[in-house]
């Protein structure tokens, strides 16, 4: 039987991919060797019996999976569901009053309710009307507080294990009453066997031995997409097949939390891992396209590393005949492609996420100001002509132009900030006026970028989750205009202190680029 190799869209974080836009990625992939391809939704797919379920949140139909499902497999490609029946279900429990009697904590399912097991069947009978795959990924991952809430209040204190293996039984007799295999996110499984909070620990796995109790019929899926160490990705597939179950790997294609792709990284931690997976004798393997923090990166914009992925698994080593079939199965220069990896490469350091932090770093709060002093305001200007002028775009000319309009963006904010408060502290009213004016400079071009940007969505996803965008940029331009009217205020003298400009300037350790984190210290959630 033909390995799985597969790629997982993320369809759940604000950007569901229109009908055409999945059946446009289809034919790449299947040009590029790739047999499967996974839809990951959360609650992005309509359950006819739950009406809340995925509600104005831009879900498949049933309609639309069933002739994604008929394309995919004339181009001999499995579309495979994948789904959560444990956690990860935080925008279905946004509609408080239909499903909080099924919450246990956080996002997370409350485990041995009978009315879980009704949704979940709902969830499963759905699919099985959609798909003609035999296969479903039921997801399980990151379940961290599960027995810790409700199920705490309900049944007292339990082996989390078992809490959560007893629920994947259940979940199991209803995907065999349908037809399906089912696979799993193996991380809960390994942390909670061997009673560790990192996965990929150096631990006694014989713990294992003595949990290892999963149903006969389950894949593990070991996902890893942080390292370039062969003997890491070794060490955990060990791990994984001491279960005594197939194992298939799951790398990344990374387009997550930021606008920025990240072919680079991602082509070297995955090479590692393949050679890991071959050496191992790994049965299938998935790129996994996450959309953490909205999606704000196109998923075309991983290709190379799809393309490097599929190559390197079919032996082919050549770079130039990689960058060839590149071009035949995409339409378009692999170099060019790449292009996009450097607006988060300021200054080389491809996991520092620098063009976002720029884009949004407050011009008087300032929170990444330490990551900008040193910015070269020339590199973007620089970018943004290799945009423009890049060869063979092919079908993909709207997307070097939304990534030349941020690049134009950060030509001129990327230390803005900076230079604000060098110019403030120093007493230098000309340099505020300066600054001034580049503020409507940025703002100007925040208004090119945004409607690029909404081309590039509106051609690839549906209109749900834009919105974030539009919340996003529009709180960026009216806070722009807002910190313009304070240094004009500063310059009349109609007020004497800008306080912020006073603050140091500390390096954040607030944990990563997410957008709420980036804009402001100041709270923007409710909470004690």
């Amino acid at each position: 039987m033909e390995k799985m190799l597969g790629v997982m869209l993320d369809c759940s974080r604000n950007a569901v991919m229109s009908v055409q836009g999945v059946k446009n990625y289809a034919d790449i992939i299947a040009k590029m060797g790739y047999n499967t391809l996974m839809l990951y939704t959360e609650d992005t797919y309509e359950i006819p019996s739950q009406p809340y379920f995925g509600h104005l949140r831009g879900r498949f139909s049933q309609n639309e999976l069933r002739e994604l499902d008929k394309y995919c497999a004339g181009l001999g490609i499995e579309l495979v569901p994948c789904i959560q029946t444990l956690a990860h279900l935080e925008n279905m429990f946004k509609w408080y009053t239909e499903y909080e009697n099924i919450r246990d904590c956080d996002e997370i399912l409350l485990a041995g309710e009978e009315k879980t097991y009704a949704l979940i069947e709902a969830m499963i009978e759905s699919c099985a009307s959609c798909f003609s795959s035999k296969k479903i990924h039921i997801g399980m991952d990151e379940a961290y507080n599960v027995g810790l809430g409700k199920y705490l209040k309900k049944h007292g204190f339990g082996d989390r294990f078992d809490i959560i293996n007893d629920h994947l039984h259940r979940v199991c007799a209803i995907t065999d009453k349908y037809g399906f295999e089912p696979m799993i996110w193996s991380d809960m499984f390994c942390k909670l066997a061997l009673n560790i909070t990192d996965q990929y620990a150096d631990v006694n796995t014989q713990q294992i031995l003595q949990k290892a109790r999963l149903p006969e019929n389950i894949t593990l899926v070991y996902w890893d997409y942080y390292s370039t160490d062969y003997d890491r990705y070794v060490r955990m597939i060990r791990t994984n097949k001491m279960f005594g179950r197939k194992v298939i790997f799951a790398g990344g294609a990374w387009i997550w939390k930021s606008f920025a792709p990240r072919n680079c990284f991602s082509i070297n931690a995955n090479s590692a891992a393949l050679r890991a997976c071959r050496d191992e004798g790994i049965d299938g393997v998935i790129m996994t396209v996450w959309g953490d923090d909205s999606t704000e990166c196109s998923r075309y914009s991983i290709l190379p590393t799809l393309m490097q992925t599929a190559a390197g698994l079919q032996g082919l080593t050549d770079e130039d005949a990689i960058k060839a079939a590149f071009e035949q199965a995409v339409g378009c220069s692999y170099d060019s492609f790449m292009l996009f990896d450097m607006l988060d490469m300021a200054q080389h350091k491809p996991m520092a996420y620098y063009g976002k932090c720029l884009l949004y770093n407050d011009l008087l709060l300032g929170t990444r100001n330490y990551m900008c002093k040193d910015v070269d305001r020339g590199y973007y200007g620089e970018l943004a002509r290799k945009l423009h002028n890049a060869e063979n775009k092919g079908g993909f000319d709207y997307l070097f132009d939304s990534y030349e309009k941020l690049a134009r963006v950060l030509e001129i904010k990327c230390d803005l900030s900076v230079r604000i408060k060098s110019a403030y502290l120093q007493g230098d009213r000309d340099a505020l006026c300066a600054c001034i004016h580049d503020c409507e400079q940025v703002l100007m071009r925040l208004n090119d970028f945004s409607l690029a940007y909404r081309k590039a969505w509106m051609r690839e996803n549906k209109p749900h989750g834009l919105d974030i965008f539009d919340i996003r940029i529009g709180g960026l331009i009216q806070r722009i205009i807002s910190c313009k009217m304070r240094l004009e205020e500063y310059i009349r003298g109609e007020t004497e202190s800008i306080p912020e400009l006073l603050e140091p300037d500390l390096p954040s350790p607030n944990g990563g680029p997410h957008w709420y984190r980036l804009v402001t210290p100041n709270q923007l959630t409710y909470g004690r």
